[in-house]
C-alpha cells in the first residue's frame, strides 16, 4: 500500500481490476500478517471486503471469531458485543464465545467475562485450557491472585489439561504473592507433566519473579535456561534475555547476548535496540547506550520515538538539562516525531528546574500529540507539578494542569485520582504512585511477562 489511508478495499479492488484474482487462502494470509503487525483496522477492512462478496468467499466460524476480535480492537468492546448479539445462535461456537471472552479480558470487564464464562460452562465450551487462561490473565491483571488459584483448582477437579500458558500464569500468580516455595512447587509439577515441556517463556517468567523477590542467583540460573531453550529463528527471547540481564546488573551478559543476537539475525528490529539501550542505561553504561543508539540511527527504517525517549529520560533524570534539550532537537532533526511520553519526559525536566509554565506547555503537547489516546501523565509527575504550583502560589497554572487532566480523561478515574494530592499536606497515595512509576520504569518484570501471555491468547 503506497497510502495506507486509502484503506484495504482500494488496493484489493485495484488488484482485481488489473485482472488478478484473489483466493480466500491468500486473503486469510494477508489478514494474519496485518494482525501480526497490529494493523487491525486494515485487517478488518479485508474481512469487510470479503463480506461484501458472499458468493465468492465462504466465511467460517473461525473467520467470524477473528472479525469479532478485530472489531473489539478497532471499534471497542461495545461494538464487539453488538456484533456478537447479531450473530445467529447456531453459529456461536466455542471459538466465537472465546473471542468475546478474550475481548472482555483485554478490556478488564470482569463481571461480563465471568458471566460469559458461566455460559461457556453451560454450553460445554469450557472444556479446554484456553478460556481458563483468558479468565486467569484477567484476574492477574486485576491482582486477584486467589481467583487464579480457584480457576486452577477447577481445572484440576474437572481433569482439564493445563497447557504451557496455564502453568506460566499459575507460576506468575505464586510469584506475585511472594511465595518462592509455591512457585517452585508449580515448576516441579510442571516438569512431571508429560504433556508439557517447560520452554523459554516459563524460565523468563521464573527469572522475572525471582528478580522481584530478590533471589538473584536463582534468577541468573533461569536466564541460562532461557538461552538453552531458544529454538528456530525467534527474536523475542533475545529481547527478554537482554532486558532481564540488564535488570540483574550484568553488563557483560547484556553485551554477550546482544553480539550473539546480531550474529544470528542480519536485521534487528527497533524492539531489539530498545531492549539493549534500556538495559545499558539500567546498568549505568550511558556511553555504551549512546553508541548503540547511533548505530540504530544508521540502520533504522523509520524513527521510533520510544528508542530516543530512553536516552532523553536518562539525561533528564540525571540532571543533564542542556544535554536533554540538545538531544530532543537532534531527535526532530533526524525525522523523529515527539510522542506523549517524549513531552512528559521534557516536562519532568522542567519541573526539576522549577519551570512551571514550560512543564505545562509540554504536558499540553503530550495530551494532544499524535497517538496520545490512552496516555495519562504519571501520578508522580502530576504531584510534582501541583506541589510546585502550591509552593509558588500559582493558581492559574494549577487550573491549567486540571485542564490537561480533564482532556486526558483522568478526572473521571477515581483510582488514578486517588494518587494525586489536591491540596497542601494531602499527599495520600503519592508514595505508592512513586513506587509504581519507578517499578514501571526500572523493572523488566510483570510488564513483559503479561504482554507475552496476552499475545499468546
Amino acid at each position: 500500500m503506497d497510502d495506507p489511508k486509502k484503506g484495504s478495499a482500494s488496493v484489493l479492488n485495484q488488484w482485481e481490476n488489473e485482472g488478478k484474482k484473489l483466493t480466500k487462502w491468500e486473503l486469510s494470509r494477508v489478514v494474519k500478517e496485518l494482525r501480526k503487525f497490529k494493523r487491525f483496522n486494515l485487517a478488518l477492512e479485508v474481512y469487510e471486503w470479503m463480506n461484501n462478496r458472499e458468493e465468492r468467499f465462504r466465511i467460517s466460524t473461525s473467520d467470524t471469531a477473528i472479525q469479532l476480535d478485530l472489531i473489539s480492537k478497532v471499534h471497542g468492546i461495545s461494538s464487539a458485543e453488538d456484533y456478537f448479539l447479531k450473530l445467529p445462535d447456531p453459529l456461536k461456537d466455542k471459538r466465537i464465545y472465546g473471542a468475546l471472552l478474550n475481548a472482555y479480558g483485554r478490556a478488564r470487564k470482569k463481571e461480563e467475562a465471568e458471566s460469559l464464562m458461566d455460559k461457556m460452562r453451560d454450553r460445554g465450551y469450557a472444556c479446554h485450557a484456553l478460556p481458563f487462561n483468558v479468565i486467569m490473565t484477567l484476574y492477574m491483571n486485576l491482582q486477584e491472585y486467589d481467583k487464579v488459584q480457584s480457576v486452577i483448582s477447577e481445572m484440576l477437579e474437572k481433569n482439564i489439561n493445563l497447557d504451557i500458558y496455564s502453568y506460566n500464569i499459575w507460576l506468575s500468580s505464586c510469584g506475585a504473592q511472594g511465595s518462592v516455595g509455591d512457585m517452585e512447587e508449580v515448576l516441579e509439577r510442571m516438569k512431571l507433566d508429560t504433556t508439557i515441556n517447560p520452554n523459554w517463556t516459563t524460565y523468563s517468567t521464573m527469572a522475572t519473579l525471582y528478580i522481584k523477590l530478590g533471589e538473584m542467583e536463582k534468577a541468573e540460573d533461569c536466564l541460562k535456561k532461557i538461552e538453552s531453550r531458544i529454538t528456530g529463528r525467534d527474536r523475542i527471547p533475545y529481547h527478554y534475555l537482554i532486558s532481564l540481564y540488564g535488570t540483574v546488573g550484568k553488563k557483560e551478559e547484556v553485551y554477550r547476548v546482544w553480539d550473539l543476537y546480531k550474529s544470528i539475525f542480519s536485521i534487528i528490529p527497533n524492539l531489539g535496540y530498545h531492549a539493549v539501550i534500556s538495559s545499558l542505561i539500567r546498568v549505568g553504561d550511558i556511553e555504551g547506550a549512546e553508541k548503540i543508539y547511533n548505530e540504530w540511527l544508521s540502520v533504522k527504517s523509520m524513527y521510533d520515538p520510544r528508542v530516543g525517549n530512553l536516552l532523553l529520560a536518562c539525561y533528564v533524570r540525571n540532571g543533564f538539562s542542556d544535554k536533554a534539550e540538545a538531544f530532543f532537537d537532534e531527535m526532530i532533526e533526524v525525522g523523529g516525531r515527539a510522542n506523549s511520553v517524549t513531552w512528559e519526559i521534557l516536562a519532568e525536566g522542567h519541573v526539576r528546574d522549577r519551570k512551571i509554565s514550560e512543564a505545562l506547555s509540554c504536558l499540553k503537547n503530550a495530551v494532544s500529540a499524535e497517538g496520545s489516546q490512552g496516555w495519562r501523565p504519571k501520578p508522580v509527575n502530576v504531584s510534582s507539578v501541583l506541589k510546585l504550583c502550591e509552593q509558588e502560589g500559582d493558581i492559574s497554572s494549577k487550573e491549567a494542569l486540571m485542564g490537561v487532566l480533564r482532556q486526558a480523561g483522568c478526572l473521571d478515574d477515581e483510582t488514578y485520582m486517588s494518587f494525586i494530592p489536591m491540596s497542601t499536606g494531602s499527599f495520600t497515595g503519592v508514595e505508592q504512585a512513586i513506587d509504581r512509576d519507578r517499578t514501571h520504569d526500572d523493572d523488566a518484570g510483570s510488564e513483559i511477562v503479561f504482554s507475552q501471555l496476552q499475545e499468546s491468547l
